[in-house]
């Protein structure tokens, strides 16, 4: 009885394993095009709960990333399909973006300082010119 279970865990395990080998796509996003997209995808997917200047939210900004790249959202879906079956480049590909989202970040936050900054300055400008006009 041992035996067969074993027999049983065994045959199991070999049939959880994939064996599956996906083709290339003939038009594949170079993996720094796909650098470059997922991090602008991030960011708009980050945008979408803000108003634009048009004074509306949740607008999908995607259509306008896969024009800039000059890309169709089926080339997108079929180049992220194969990069997902290649988990370590996929794991490269994805620090790549986590990086350059923090790079964006860090690079916010200080042109949001010197705004504020500025702010800042201007308000205590208009209280001086105010104060010693009276």
């Amino acid at each position: 009885m041992k035996k067969i279970s074993y027999i049983f865990i065994f045959l199991l395990l070999i049939s959880c394993t994939s064996n599956t080998i996906f083709k290339k796509p003939n038009d594949l996003i170079s993996e720094q095009e796909m650098v470059n997209l997922l991090t602008d995808l991030y960011v708009s997917a980050a945008a979408k709960p803000f108003k634009n200047f048009q004074k509306k939210r949740n607008v999908n900004y995607s259509h306008l990333i896969f024009e800039k790249y000059g890309i169709d959202s089926a080339r997108f879906r079929r180049s992220n399909f194969y990069y997902t079956t290649k988990i370590d480049e996929y794991e490269s590909i994805y620090k790549k973006v986590e990086m350059n989202l923090e790079k964006l970040n860090k690079s916010y936050k200080l042109l949001k300082k010197e705004k504020d900054s500025l702010r800042k300055d201007s308000i205590s400008k208009v209280k001086k010119n105010y104060l010693s006009n009276k």
